[in-house]
């Protein structure tokens, strides 16, 4: 079975209902624990363009904004179904999602 990791990073407000609904889909399943995350607060940079309908800030004004970056894993024949979820969830036009495979103890 292949594992994946999806990280996203979210607007501090939204991260819990963020988490809520990857735990919900399905992601963050270690062993016996389900709504398994790691979350790191930072800062986001970002230009939105004037055709930009950003959650933060306004089009054309550059923009800092405190965001959690979560991170989480699942498996890869349920990741199209957490990434939908992801993005419904998600309050940014556009959210940056990094999505890694993972290898396996035994494989290395």
């Amino acid at each position: 079975m292949t594992r994946i990791k999806i990280v996203v990073t979210a607007p501090i407000e939204d991260a819990d209902k963020i988490r809520q609904a990857l735990g919900e889909a399905g992601a963050g399943v270690q062993g016996e624990y389900s709504h398994c995350s790691l979350s790191v607060r930072g800062q986001g940079r970002f230009l939105p363009s004037d055709q930009a309908k950003p959650h933060i800030g306004q089009p054309g004004k550059p923009e800092i904004a405190d965001e959690e970056r979560i991170e989480v894993i699942c498996d890869r024949a349920i990741a199209r179904e957490i990434i939908a979820k992801l993005r419904a969830a998600h309050p940014y036009e556009e959210p940056a999602i990094d999505i890694y495979e993972l290898m396996d103890e035994e494989n290395l």
